[in-house]
C-alpha cells in the first residue's frame, strides 16, 4: 500500500499539473535582446555614440511583423499580461504569434535600454522627446532587426502617442496604426498639467539633489500614486475599491506600501518627454488604415473635448473607437485589456490592405 508521503506527492503532483495551464502562458516564449544604435542623434543635436536597445520578440522573423509599444516608465513586459497578450497572442486570436513576428522593445530612456542611470549620464543625459523614441524604435526594427515593413504598430498610453508619431513620420512603413488611451492633438490641459507637477515635485524635493542623489528620493512612492489615482483607474471602479473612507484609506494604504523600484532621473525624463507631444498638424500624411481606440472615462483623454472627431477627419482610412464607461472598465487603463477591441481588431487585421514599404 502506498505511503501518506507517496500520496500526498501525487495529490501536490495532480494540482500542479490542473493549475499549470492557467498559470502559462497561451503563446511561445519571448526571446530577449539588444542592438546598439551607433552615433545616436536627438533632437537637440546632442549625439551619443552608442545606445543600447533592448527588446523582446515573440514568434518567427519569417512572419509579418508587428510592433508592440508600452506606456510610461514601463517596458515591452509590460505588454505580456494575461489581459493583453494572451487575449491577443495565443492560436487564433488575432495577433497569433505563430502566424505573427511580434516585437516589444523598451523605449530609450526605459526599461532596460539606455537610459540616465544605466549611461552613468543621469542629468546630463540628452532630454529626449518622443521623436527620438520613435526614431530609436525604428532604428532597432529597419536596422537592427533587418524588417522593411510592418503589418501593425499597436500601443497603450505612451505607446499610444508613438504610434501617432509612427504612422505621421513614417507613413510607408506600416499597413496599420493602432493607437490606443491617447489622441493625437498637443499635450495639454490635465494631462500635462499633472505631468509637470509631476516633474516639478521631484525637482524640488531637497533628497533629489539635482540628480545626484545616493538613494532614491523618498517621495517618489507618494508622487506616483498620487498620479496614478489622478489620471488612472476609473470613478467607478475606484469607488468599488474604497466606498467609504476606511476602504479607501485600505487601498490607498495598500498602494503606498509598495517600495518605489525605479530610479528618479529616468522617471523625470520620461515624462517629461512628453512636453512637445503634436502629431496633429501632420495626420495628412497618414497612408495606413488607422484604427483609434479609447475609453469613455479616461482621465487623460476625455472625450469630450472633441479632439478625435475632428482629427479622424484627417485620417483617410481611419476609425475611432470609443470603448463605454462600465463596471468593468478602468479609465486610462482601459485599453490594458484587448476584451474591449479584439473582434474589431480582428477585423482590421482581415480588411486592411497590404502595402509596399517606400
Amino acid at each position: 500500500m502506498p505511503s501518506l508521503h507517496r500520496i500526498a506527492a501525487f495529490i501536490v503532483a495532480l494540482l500542479y499539473c490542473a493549475v499549470l495551464p492557467a498559470n502559462a502562458a497561451n503563446y511561445p516564449d519571448p526571446k530577449e535582446g539588444d542592438w546598439v544604435a551607433k552615433n545616436f542623434r536627438f533632437h537637440t543635436g546632442d549625439v551619443l555614440p552608442e545606445v543600447t536597445l533592448h527588446y523582446r520578440t515573440i514568434g518567427s522573423p519569417a512572419n509579418e511583423a508587428v510592433l508592440v509599444l508600452h506606456g510610461t516608465a514601463g517596458n515591452g513586459g509590460n505588454m505580456l499580461t494575461r489581459a493583453f497578450a494572451e487575449e491577443l497572442f495565443g492560436p487564433g486570436q488575432p495577433l497569433d504569434a505563430t502566424k505573427y513576428f511580434i516585437i516589444l522593445p523598451d523605449a530609450l530612456g526605459t526599461g532596460k535600454s539606455t537610459r540616465p542611470s544605466s549611461s552613468g549620464l543621469r542629468m546630463k543625459f540628452p532630454k529626449y522627446n518622443y521623436d527620438d523614441m520613435v526614431q530609436a524604435q525604428y532604428r532597432l526594427v529597419t536596422e537592427g532587426l533587418g524588417i522593411k515593413h510592418l503589418r501593425m504598430v499597436i500601443g497603450n498610453s505612451m505607446g499610444g502617442m508613438q504610434v501617432w508619431n509612427w504612422v505621421t513620420t513614417y507613413p510607408d512603413m506600416m499597413d496599420i496604426g493602432v493607437p490606443m488611451a491617447c489622441q493625437p492633438g498637443a499635450m495639454s490641459g490635465r494631462n500635462w498639467m499633472l505631468r509637470r507637477l509631476l516633474a516639478e515635485s521631484i525637482r524640488n524635493d531637497p533628497e533629489w539633489n539635482n540628480g545626484n542623489y545616493t538613494e532614491q528620493p523618498r517621495s517618489m512612492t507618494r508622487l506616483l500614486t498620487y498620479f496614478a489615482v489622478a489620471t488612472n483607474g476609473g470613478n467607478i471602479a475606484l469607488y468599488h475599491e474604497g466606498p467609504d473612507a476606511a476602504k479607501a484609506d485600505a487601498a490607498l494604504d495598500k498602494r503606498l506600501a509598495v517600495p518605489f523600484r525605479g530610479d528618479a532621473n529616468d522617471v523625470l525624463l520620461q515624462w517629461e518627454s512628453s512636453r512637445d507631444y503634436n502629431p496633429m498638424p501632420l495626420l495628412d500624411r497618414i497612408k495606413a488604415s488607422v484604427l483609434a481606440i479609447n475609453a469613455a472615462d479616461d482621465e487623460r483623454n476625455p472625450p469630450e473635448l472633441k479632439m478625435m472627431e475632428e482629427a479622424m477627419k484627417r485620417v483617410k482610412n481611419g476609425r475611432h473607437l470609443l470603448i463605454p464607461q462600465s463596471n468593468d472598465t478602468r479609465g486610462h487603463g482601459t485599453t490594458g485589456n484587448a476584451k474591449f477591441y479584439k473582434k474589431e481588431l480582428e477585423e482590421l487585421l482581415k480588411t486592411a490592405p497590404q502595402r509596399k514599404a517606400g
